[in-house]
């Protein structure tokens, strides 16, 4: 891996609006684009197995699946074998799957657990032979709509690509189609109505201010006692984190003794981010999450540690305006934020806009990611080994 590939990540949305996984790729300022040669392909697949595998075989991303494009070449490399197959999906073109050889590679990946997606797959013939080899088939279904129903009846999944708009994500989800967001989540989708802040958000918001200001821990045991819900959820959330305390944090008070004031104010900012109920809400949410782990990764060693930890606060509200369908300034009228935590999230400026901007350079097609790291003098390295630690501890968070 050189210091000039970064790591990029599409999330693959379910009908239901759940991520089911991503899609990994590299990318290069230097070439301009991904790269996809055999070389590094192969060290794609060593590299994301090497961070997401635990030394006794547990895959770190849970039932999430990755998929990876890869080459005869590397599809022939026993080295991929050690990605875990039923989290694992290796993209092939038509061109790549007419090789004899390459062909039975496939078929004996397949009997092994792993998928193979294959890519422009819109005009596959009806009687074409790849239709029991594949497992996925990538295309503009939800525009054209050719061969739906075909690869339904032979057991393949349908996972839609090119899809630029809202309306042809909704159309593609109502259709049952799983769909590769890449960046549309970041452009504005137009609401009927503002949502603004439940009754329970808004205690979340007293709760973030009145810690902010260091408050008594009774005053703030008293605010969250009018929800008992929310408390539950707010524990919940405290005892899902990796803090390897070894007890379970049964009180507000016990919160605050163990964790301290700053902790607890992340917990509630995920909280916060959490209570939406927009149809996006998971997408939203996984995303918000791995934007705020991976700033805040990258800012260690660089910034002072508290203002490390204000990174993941800065990247959990970094899409609270379209958790909450309100312009960011009006979220920031309700939530007191500190100066620079608002001009990060309204400007990308400041002391913590650029770890922002860098987080959300990791979504693809989503920002100036090798500049802003050069800018930090963070390495790519360093870079790509928090966004896989980043997808990693999202996934130990439950709401």
């Amino acid at each position: 891996m050189s210091d000039n590939q970064f790591l990029i990540r599409s999330p693959l949305v379910s009908p239901a609006h759940q991520i089911l996984g991503y899609e990994l790729s590299w990318y290069s300022s230097v070439e301009g684009g991904a790269l996809s040669g055999d070389e590094e392909l192969l060290a794609l697949t060593s590299f994301a197995s090497s961070q997401l595998i635990k030394s006794d075989g547990t895959w770190l991303l849970g039932s999430l699946i990755l998929f990876f494009e890869v080459t005869p070449a590397v599809l022939a490399s026993g080295q991929i074998e050690v990605l875990p197959p039923a989290n694992t999906v290796f993209r092939m073109t038509l061109a790549d799957l007419s090789d004899g050889d390459t062909l039975e590679r496939a078929r004996a990946l397949r009997q092994l657990g792993y998928g193979i997606s294959l890519c422009n797959a819109d005009d596959l013939p009806t009687d074409s032979p790849l239709l029991s080899v594949i497992s996925h088939a990538e295309g503009a279904f939800g525009k054209s709509g050719s061969n739906v129903a075909l690869f339904k009846q032979a057991g393949v999944q349908t996972l839609v690509r090119q899809v630029d708009d809202w309306d042809a994500f909704d159309a593609c989800l109502a259709d049952g189609l799983p769909v590769f967001t890449g960046n549309l989540y970041n452009k504005p989708r137009v609401l009927t109505t503002p949502k603004g802040l439940s009754p329970a958000q808004v205690i979340i918001v007293q709760l973030m201010d009145m810690v902010r200001k260091n408050a008594d821990v009774r005053q703030l045991e008293e605010v969250l006692k009018r929800d008992a819900a929310l408390s539950y959820k707010l524990f919940r959330y405290i005892n899902s984190a990796s803090f390897g305390l070894g007890v379970e944090i049964q009180s507000l008070r016990h919160a605050v003794t163990m964790l301290g004031y700053s902790p607890l104010y992340r917990w509630l900012s995920l909280l916060l981010a959490a209570l939406s109920d927009n149809s996006q809400a998971a997408l939203l949410m996984q995303t918000a999450i791995v934007r705020g782990r991976i700033a805040e990764l990258a800012g260690h060693g660089i910034l002072p540690k508290h203002e490390a930890e204000n990174l993941f606060v800065v990247g959990m509200f970094s899409l609270l305006d379209r958790l909450l369908g309100m312009p960011m300034n009006d979220v920031l009228g309700h939530i007191h934020l500190s100066d620079a935590v608002s001009q990060a999230l309204l400007t990308r400026d400041g002391m913590y806009g650029p770890f922002l901007t860098l987080a959300e350079s990791c979504e693809k097609d989503n920002g100036p990611l090798a500049a802003t790291a050069d800018s930090l003098f963070i390495r790519a390295r360093q870079i790509n080994e928090a966004h896989l630690e980043a997808l990693a501890w999202s996934q130990k968070i439950k709401p």
